[in-house]
């Protein structure tokens, strides 16, 4: 096993900074936050509708769906990085928990995998591929 660079883990940290930065701007509903995340022409699936392509589309969709929701909590797990120069991938276990605006005494407890492809532009890690792989979910009523 040989020793990793400076520069390969300030690349793992920013990498796996991206992916706690979606999940606070997106608990915090800042959008703006969120949207820095990802590319221009992001690809995602697994999320609602189906297949998404752009930002744009995506943050439609994400802003939409938050509506349904008093508030959220994403808790980030175990991430898995593999850096090849200027693109990385990324494997991120979440617990996402969601109170139910229609219902605030419901949550809606996802246990899921991100998968991601990032890329390095200007020096900034993006999310140019991002993908939501299900697991498990649980719906809790307060007593």
């Amino acid at each position: 096993m040989s020793l990793a660079t400076a520069a390969e883990i300030a690349d793992r940290l920013a990498v796996q900074d991206v992916m706690i930065r979606y999940a606070t701007s997106v608990d915090a509903r800042d959008m703006e936050r969120y949207a820095s995340c990802f590319t221009k022409d992001v690809a995602v699936s697994g999320f609602g509708p189906g297949p998404m392509h752009g930002r744009e589309a995506f943050l439609a969709y994400v802003t939409e769906a938050l509506q349904r929701f008093k508030a959220t909590q994403h808790l980030l797990g175990n991430q898995v990085v593999e850096l090849q120069g200027d693109r990385a991938t990324l494997r991120t276990y979440v617990q996402a928990t969601h109170v139910l605006a229609a219902q605030p005494d419901t949550t809606l407890t996802l246990w899921a995998t991100y998968h991601d492809e990032l890329v390095r532009h200007d020096g900034e890690w993006r999310i140019c591929e991002h993908r939501l792989e299900p697991g498990a979910t649980q719906t809790t009523r307060s007593l």
